[in-house]
């Protein structure tokens, strides 16, 4: 009788600690989709300041026609991206674009003193600094999500229940890693 006690106390324990590995795992989970949701909403922000910012430019800009054409088309792909894969080439495409935008402005000093443009740049700078802070939270919560599913014990629970891991959302470019050259000269 003692053995048998034993053996259900034993078994309500497991029990009771795959449910509770699985919750968390599905917390952790849902918390990756949040932070994934939060990073959407700001590059949805940017990508409805894109179209303003582009026809501010258009007229100061007539030599720069394809960088204007390649940022278009990089906000094009990332809002027709069908998985989180292709939205974070095609996000780290645009990004890079607007890096180079941001360059070529430095030589259009009456751009530069648009009121419009420069409430536009602000807009979209406030963003980018949205879309970075939400992408770092994003990257903690798969860290998370992705060390539940890799650590002993809920690594058992997590393939029992074929959760699977994470991609974080890395900057794949290498000159996008690279801090910006200034002179003063």
């Amino acid at each position: 009788m003692i053995a048998l006690l034993v053996i259900l106390a034993i078994a309500v324990v497991l029990v009771i600690s795959v449910i509770t590995i699985y919750n968390n795992l599905v917390r952790y989970r849902n918390e990756v989709k949040n932070a994934w949701s939060q990073i959407d909403v700001q590059l949805k922000r940017r990508h409805d300041l894109i179209p303003n910012l582009i026809e501010t430019v258009k007229g100061y800009m007539d030599h720069e026609r394809e960088l204007l054409e390649n940022i278009t088309k990089a906000r094009s792909q990332a809002m027709n991206a069908r998985n989180m894969d292709e939205r974070r080439d095609a996000e780290n495409q645009l990004s890079g674009a607007m890096g180079q935008f941001y360059v070529v402005v430095e030589n259009y000093p009456d751009l530069k003193a648009n009121q419009n443009f420069l409430s536009l740049q602000e807009e979209l700078t406030s963003t980018e600094n949205k879309i970075s802070f939400a992408r770092q939270l994003y990257n903690d919560q798969v860290m998370k999500l992705n060390n539940k599913i890799q650590m002993f014990p809920s690594n058992i629970v997590a393939g029992m229940f074929n959760f699977q891991k994470e991609e974080f959302f890395e900057i794949e470019d290498p000159a996008q890693r690279e801090a910006p050259q200034v002179s003063f000269s």
